[in-house]
């Protein structure tokens, strides 16, 4: 690891970069970085840089919360060990590079509140299982003038929606997004003007789990960097305004077994494949919890919004929280997969992408037989209706959330003891902060965290 970290730093130096940010995102889903000369490189990779273990208790306004016994103090400190094989050379910002890290104790053994190395167990947990994952995000962002306070006020484009001609505005920034992705590595499969509010959307390839997470915040990078580039500013928060279209970061997941895709099948998933998500569709209030856990994550989550209010799934239904994609003759086999739209920006992308891939895989070990997919949106039934068909409203409080968090195992049971207490100490810390504040202050607080 020296060596290629030396060796990296090398060209880095020569092409003129200075520093690589050393990136990770705590328990809200906010990204956080130190930043080490290019010539520091090889001992970072060695030994780490220094930080407080007080990362893991900020809350989304960097407040700290002590309420968590296991890091109930501000002594202690850990190591952050950049993963050399992800360094990137920003193209947005050629001065600097980033990789993202392994958290550490002190001593360099692990170290309880790491979020990536959660995911990595999942992982590891599915190649004994005989399983493969591929996942990818979708990432819905508002634009807007740099230095705009209100973006509803002042779009960065005023639509319409899907039209090209919303993007003429922005052509340089677009330009840019498409060049800046593809010289850091990052593939997009398509980018449009979306729905909300001067919305854009892009879409990331789909690969390993744990390349995906750091992909999603690479990406959270490089669209920064090139909206300041032209002038612009990007808000990922889960609502922008109220009554408007909020920002979600859809998770698309598939499952394979020696090759095979096993969401695929005749219009709907069989066999394991139904089981995987019918173990998602089991397990959806405790993983919203952690997929989208914010106070604005739950003002998003409204039915009418294509959010996911309630607890079912539908083939390509746009309202349903888990959204199946069917494979097809046009598009093959391979690409049926399970959209999670009740996922934002707000969520570690390493946890969020570790709780799904636990559930899916407690479904298949228990062979859950899901429900029928429903076509319609339960949001325009009665509530006898929902009853009778067995659709429940996901959690739509933080005390809510903190419960169905509590009462399942299964989810809670993959952060761990230490990690599950300090996520839920934020998680009541931002609770606490919100609920002395009018919901217009709670929206413009989130607009620029992510």
């Amino acid at each position: 690891m020296t060596k290629a970290a030396s060796a990296a730093a090398k060209d880095l130096a020569a092409a003129g970069v200075g520093g690589v940010h050393l990136a990770w995102a705590d328990n809200n889903g906010i990204p956080r970085s130190r930043v080490v000369p290019v010539g520091g490189l090889a001992d970072a990779a060695v030994r780490g840089v220094g930080a407080t273990s007080l990362f893991a208790v900020f809350d989304s306004h960097d407040a700290i919360t002590f309420s968590h016994p296991g890091l109930g103090t501000p002594s202690g400190d850990i190591r952050l060990v950049p993963v050399i094989d992800r360094l990137r050379r920003l193209a947005g910002q050629p001065a600097l590079a980033w990789a993202p890290v392994h958290q550490l104790a002190a001593d360099g053994s692990p170290w309880p509140y790491c979020q990536r190395s959660v995911l990595e167990r999942q992982v590891a947990e599915a190649t004994q299982r005989g399983l493969e994952f591929r996942a990818g995000y979708e990432l819905e962002f508002t634009v807007t003038p740099a230095g705009s306070e209100d973006v509803v006020a002042a779009p960065g484009h005023r639509g319409p929606a899907y039209s090209p001609h919303a993007l003429v505005g922005l052509d340089g920034f677009v330009g840019a997004l498409l060049h800046d992705f593809a010289a850091n590595g990052l593939q997009i499969g398509q980018l449009h003007a979306e729905y909300g509010v001067a919305q854009l959307e892009l879409s990331l390839a789909a690969t390993d789990p744990v390349s995906a997470a750091d992909d999603q915040l690479l990406a959270r990078q490089t669209i920064h960097a090139a909206a300041h580039t032209h002038g612009l500013a990007v808000s990922f928060a889960p609502l922008v305004g109220l009554g408007t279209a909020g920002n979600g970061w859809h998770l698309h997941t598939s499952v394979r077994r020696k090759g095979r895709n096993l969401l695929s099948g005749n219009g709907v998933p069989a066999d394991e494949g139904a089981s995987y998500l019918g173990g998602l569709l089991r397990d959806l209030p405790a993983l919203t919890a952690i997929t989208a856990p914010s106070v604005p994550s739950t003002m998003r989550l409204r039915p009418g919004f294509f959010a996911g209010a309630y607890a079912f799934w539908g083939v390509e239904n746009r309202e349903a929280p888990l959204r199946y994609v069917p494979g097809s003759a046009l598009l093959g086999a391979d690409h049926a997969n399970v959209e999670l739209k009740t996922s934002d920006a707000s969520a570690n992308p390493y946890l969020a992408m570790a709780v799904v891939l636990a559930a899916g895989m407690a479904g298949i070990e228990d062979a859950v037989v899901p429900p029928d997919p429903i076509a319609e949106d339960p949001g325009g039934w009665s509530e006898g209706e929902r009853d009778t068909r067995g659709v429940l409203r996901l959690p739509s409080s933080p005390s809510e959330q903190d419960s169905a968090l509590l009462a399942n195992s299964r989810v809670a049971g993959v952060l761990g003891n230490e990690l599950l207490g300090a996520f839920r100490a934020v998680r009541a810390s931002d609770a606490a902060w919100a609920a002395e504040r009018a919901p217009e202050e709670i929206v413009a607080a989130h607009l620029w965290r992510y």
